[in-house]
């Protein structure tokens, strides 16, 4: 129970926090430039914003008609969809802005909600708990009702993903700073997390068999290896490699998040002999020789659904699926890319110059090695040739620069990988998603992904992230709970170099 002195204490701020809201509104709908409302016809007779809203998003019923009140016509839906469809970016938001702060949780109701609840905290449960259900009843936005018909519609919940990834947009763009705009986001995502939850969804294994839309969509969504043609394809999910994806049936022919997994005898340190180094076409698996199964893409496909769990999810299905069709099989793990590295380093690289600090990176033997593989005097200059050397192959094509830049990037990769942190956890996104999932950083490999593309993001270097079954819960909930990285005696090794050479 509270105190009668509590309860008056809190129904005052709630008045006092109720007048400035009002007072607020009122300043902010007295500045005619803060929004562009649309009451009269835009683009050639389309009907304004304000009164499509007004027409389709329906009055919350009351609560106690909010399970008897009929639904509204499925033409408000479509109405919303083809309207918004028609708007460009910026009429988008205005669009959104209104819907998200018009059409929201009513807050006057809500906070005499509020005080009505802190009245009844003497009185019996029964009465606390139907004025608790009251509370949670008017914390639903308005706009709730319409998204959820929307859902129900033809195409609709593909709308709907749609345009939670424009709100993702306008909110990561600071386009606009409206708390309603994110307000909105949070529901959108909690829907969507309702209707794309795991047991909703199916796992679809994708062959040369495939509808060829699916085969065309799974080569458009490949983020991390690019397709470069049907043969590429044809190859990528014919013998010694597997292609899955999740589809839901409110989007058929969709792909929502698809791995690609390559069966090998042993876990693969190099991406080329995954992707670049084709065996035959018509080569048939060898079951003796598959003891592995490498992840070496896993791509969303959906901007909307950001934030909605999904890879997780299907690297476990495919692990059941991949163990029910070879029984013998025993090492799971991924060979990752390092988006993000090179960058990091040259950052580091020219603060430390700027700062004169650059004996506290390399040691003074491993400079002397960079200034006589470079030509380059010492000091600024030295730093200034392995700048250039980071996001370049010509590092990599010469043995005796790899020679000399290894043992250096190897040691920075570790540390980048395990010990630079966002809020505790992995700054290092690729990194952060396998170690929720209770993997092990288990190994960085040298030279393994020699395209521009892998030596501009991560200088050739690739990490496996291991999958031992039985400790992935475990791992998981030590990374998650308090912070700490599962890791192998190779990448500890590399990082008690960093910190013994280097003086961060």
């Amino acid at each position: 129970m509270i105190s009668n002195p509590a309860i008056w204490a809190f129904r005052s701020s709630v008045r006092c926090w109720r007048h400035r809201a009002v007072l607020k509104a009122a300043l902010q709908a007295s500045d005619v430039k803060a929004w562009r409302w649309y009451s009269t016809s835009i683009r050639g007779g389309v009907t304004g914003m304000e009164e499509i809203l007004t027409r389709v998003v329906a009055p919350l019923p009351t609560y106690e008609t909010r399970d008897k009140s009929p639904p509204p016509p499925e033409s408000n839906s479509l109405e919303f969809m083809h309207f918004y469809s028609s708007l460009d970016k910026e009429d988008k938001l205005g669009f959104l802005t209104k819907l998200s702060q018009d059409f929201g949780v009513d807050h006057k109701n809500l906070s005499e909600l509020a005080v009505r609840l802190l009245d009844t905290q003497l009185r019996d449960l029964a009465t606390i708990l139907q004025v608790e259900d009251r509370l949670r009843y008017g914390l639903t936005p308005r706009y709730k009702q319409l998204l959820n018909h929307i859902s129900r519609v033809e195409g609709g919940v593909k709308f709907l993903v749609d345009l939670r990834a424009d709100v993702l947009e306008i909110i990561s763009s600071k386009a606009s700073e409206s708390p309603h705009i994110r307000d909105l986001n949070g529901t959108l995502k909690s829907l969507l997390s309702e209707w794309f939850s795991v047991g909703l969804l199916r796992l679809e294994r994708i062959t040369w068999h495939s509808p060829c839309e699916i085969l065309q969509k799974i080569s458009q969504y490949e983020a991390v290896h690019p397709v470069r043609n049907w043969s590429d394809l044809k190859r990528r999910v014919g013998p010694c490699r597997r292609c899955y994806a999740f589809t839901h049936a409110a989007m058929p022919m969709e792909p929502l998040v698809v791995l690609h997994v390559a069966l090998t005898e042993d876990i693969s340190d190099n991406i080329q002999s995954i992707v670049r180094e084709f065996a035959p076409l018509e080569s048939e698996e060898d079951v003796n020789k598959i003891n592995a199964a490498i992840f070496y893409s896993i791509s969303s496909t959906q901007a909307g659904l950001q934030g909605v769990e999904l890879g997780n999810y299907l690297i476990k299905r495919v692990v059941r699926e991949l163990q029910s069709e070879f029984p013998h099989m025993a090492q799971f793990s991924s060979l990752s890319p390092i988006p993000g590295f090179s960058s990091w380093l040259q950052g580091l690289l020219s603060q430390y110059r700027k700062e004169g600090r650059g004996s506290d990176l390399l040691s003074e033997q491993e400079w002397k090695e960079v200034e006589q593989a470079t030509d380059s005097a010492p000091g600024t200059p030295a730093m200034e040739a392995l700048r250039k050397l980071i996001t370049s192959s010509e590092g990599l094509r010469s043995e005796r620069l790899a020679r000399v830049l290894e043992p250096v990037l190897m040691r920075l990769c570790a540390w980048y990988l395990y010990g630079e942190k966002r809020r505790g956890y992995a700054l290092n996104p690729v990194a952060n998603f396998h170690l929720q999932n209770g993997a092990t950083m288990w190994r960085l490999n040298w030279h393994a992904d020699t395209s521009p593309r892998g030596v501009a993001s991560s200088c050739g270097i690739m990490v496996n992230y291991r999958y031992f079954l039985s400790d992935t819960s475990k791992n998981s909930a030590v990374y998650l709970q308090n912070k700490v990285i599962t890791a192998s005696e190779q990448v500890l090794g590399l990082v008690s170099q960093f910190q013994k050479n280097s003086k961060l």
